[in-house]
């Protein structure tokens, strides 16, 4: 055995449950809680801890404990190691269960562009079980619950931590139905525009400035924007004629290939990044994950 991996030289490990809590909490008492122990049973952890490494990891600070130096370099440590203890047991019990392929993206991208995919995939591979799930604020890849995401990246990820495949661009496109767009007298330019009824996503307002300045509009909304949550709901509201929403990608070209929507100008925006998906490095190799990946890079369009 190598003398680097010793598990004689390993801290006494029941007291690193305690010593995470306590540390997350910075309170002996919600340590306490949380583990189902007594504040004094987490105080014996910590002190058998500090005597095992010879250091004092909190200093107390009322009823709360505060994390000395020693103890915040320790900690990320200690909480890296939990998290990989957890995902080794959840891949055993996923493995053990015959779990599905867990797919993550978000609202938008699973009704308008994902979900519409899925029986086909199932349908090449009627071997490979799948589970879509959604998020409507977290743009991060969910490596925990999530063994495949569909996401915008603003820039690649981590090529040692992840395996990334772009599949199009995060592109600005402002879309109406035809019926608003006759009521607002045609085609318009960005100036006029700005005068519309305009749908913004609240998490992604910001989207319509980058758009009117790039469009060379020197121009601010003549009225506020109608804030929605999801780009779902603005996206009908434009099918509905009540405003103009600013679609972020491919999640509304069925309506415009029908007609169902239309585009008042002509300016896109295409923004650093891209859609895409995404896994551990790791996880890049496992079979569902590999025929998920590649059926859907082929069938992209």
């Amino acid at each position: 055995m190598s003398s680097r991996f010793n598990l004689r030289d390993l801290p006494p490990l029941k007291a690193l449950r305690g010593f995470e809590a306590a540390t997350r909490h910075q309170s002996l008492r919600d340590a306490a809680e949380e583990l189902c122990l007594t504040p004094p049973a987490i105080n014996h952890q910590i002190q058998a801890l500090e005597t095992a490494l010879g250091v004092r990891l909190f200093a107390h600070d009322g009823r709360h404990v505060v994390s000395t130096e020693q103890g915040r370099l320790l900690y990320p440590y200690v909480r890296a190691a939990f998290e990989s203890l957890l995902q080794g047991a959840e891949a055993v019990r996923r493995h053990a269960q015959g779990s599905p392929l867990r797919v993550q993206t978000y609202v938008t991208a699973s009704i308008r562009w994902l979900a519409p995919r899925v029986p086909l995939f199932l349908q090449d591979h009627p071997g490979v079980a799948l589970s879509l799930t959604t998020c409507a604020v977290d743009w991060t890849f969910d490596e925990g619950h999530a063994d495949l995401g569909l996401i915008y990246c603003a820039s690649a990820p981590d090529p040692d931590r992840y395996h990334w495949v772009p599949l199009f661009d995060y592109t600005l496109d402002p879309v109406c139905s035809p019926e608003f767009l006759d009521r607002a007298g045609g085609h318009l330019d960005a100036a006029a525009l700005a005068r519309q009824p305009l749908v913004a996503n609240y998490t992604e307002e910001h989207n319509w400035a980058r758009w009117f300045a790039d469009a060379g509009a020197d121009v601010a909304p003549g009225t506020p924007y109608l804030m929605v949550d999801t780009l779902a709901v603005a996206l009908e509201m434009a099918l509905a004629g009540r405003g103009v929403a600013l679609v972020n990608g491919p999640f509304a070209a069925a309506d415009l290939a029908s007609g169902r929507l239309v585009r008042p100008v002509d300016h896109t925006v295409i923004c650093p990044g891209a859609w895409g998906l995404i896994c551990r490095k790791d996880a890049a190799d496992k079979v569902p994950v590999r025929l998920f990946i590649d059926w859907l890079r082929a069938n992209a369009a």
